[in-house]
């Protein structure tokens, strides 16, 4: 197997190379477990995906699609990123040895504090917005940005380093080329996405604006009762601040939150936006807003059982990948919003 711009995968047997430890998390086509490189006794994670046999199954992922993924990762090279140290091909499946990533979810790391300044807050939103204009400044958009994809390397740290994880949507924008496409977590998918519209970097902003707004309230800025809901309020860009879980929130934050938040003048990098210096009383307003972390812990809890439900739920099915395919069949006219995931 080959692609563009990278080396043929290796055909050997990994487990040569490589020894398999304990399973540290799981999807519908793929496995990752815990393993040790024989050489050097480095641990690393070996991201086990089952491919795609024949163009009629529905079982695995086509061999497009990991090429893709795994093409991007090789040329991706950042602190803020996950990196990719090998890749191994048999007949059924591909292995790719990833940097172990052990620090386990931002928002897990943040459900635990008793307490968070906006300032705090602030540091890891940076460390996303800096992996993500790297990857934009490559062409490259990741499309599936989610709590659920932002990992902590070690959390035993003052400041845990953020790690960018998951690469299965991950496409190269080509200038000038038609891009459109139906994919992603709902919650978190720019308008664009939703009216099948022309795709690009941008998209990637809007879903750091709904991580943003969940990190400093709790509260999920678009979230309806059903998906269609959900969708329909993503379109008509129709959310609000609630005073009840903002009441602790800077302007400074919620101007920043409104700008990602942006059906058609989206904050982006290009051309490179430098961040106006702050001046004494809004560094003093920052320091003493407060992130509303009573209602994160409880809507946070609720996100992680949703999870946990809809990951046993597709272990027990029998078909297509959980990219949430026809995510535009119906809008709704009216808006019910719940504050979770």
């Amino acid at each position: 197997m080959r692609t563009s711009g990278m080396a043929v995968f290796k055909q050997q047997n990994v487990e040569d190379f490589y020894e398999m430890g304990e399973a540290l998390g799981s999807g519908q086509f793929a496995l990752v477990k815990l393993c040790r490189e024989k050489s050097t006794g480095l641990e690393f994670a070996a991201k086990v995906i089952k491919k795609c046999l024949s163009r009629v199954s529905r079982r695995g992922v086509k061999a497009e699609e990991i090429q893709r993924e795994v093409s991007i990762l090789q040329e991706l090279q950042h602190p803020n990123i996950i990196s990719v140290h090998d890749v191994y091909e048999s007949r059924t499946e591909v292995v790719l040895i990833l940097e172990l990533v052990s620090g386990g979810e931002l928002f897990d790391f943040l459900a635990q504090k008793e307490s968070l300044s906006e300032e705090e807050a602030t540091q890891f939103i940076k460390q996303i917005l800096e992996g993500v204009r790297y990857l934009h400044s490559k062409n490259i958009a990741h499309f599936d940005l989610k709590p659920e994809n932002i990992m902590l390397l070690d959390r035993n740290i003052p400041l845990p380093r953020i790690k960018i994880i998951d690469f299965g949507l991950a496409h190269r924008i080509e200038p000038g080329a038609e891009f459109k496409n139906i994919f992603g977590t709902p919650e978190f998918v720019a308008p664009e996405i939703v009216n099948y519209e022309q795709l690009g970097l941008e998209a990637d902003m809007w879903s750091i604006g709904v991580i943003t707004y969940i990190l400093l309230s709790g509260a999920s800025p678009f979230l309806g009762e059903t998906k269609q809901e959900t969708l329909g309020n993503i379109s008509a860009v129709n959310y609000d601040f609630d005073e009840e879980v903002f009441s602790h929130t800077s302007e400074l934050a919620k101007s920043f939150i409104r700008q990602l938040l942006e059906k058609d003048k989206r904050f982006e990098f290009d051309p490179p936006l430098s961040p106006q210096p702050l001046n004494p009383r809004q560094a003093m307003v920052k320091r003493l807003s407060v992130v509303n972390l009573e209602n994160f812990k409880r809507q946070y809890a609720r996100r992680r059982w949703k999870v946990r439900k809809k990951y046993c739920w597709l272990m027990l099915r029998d078909c297509e990948s959980d990219q949430e395919e026809d995510i535009l069949k119906r809008r709704p006219r009216t808006r019910k919003r719940s504050s979770t995931s």
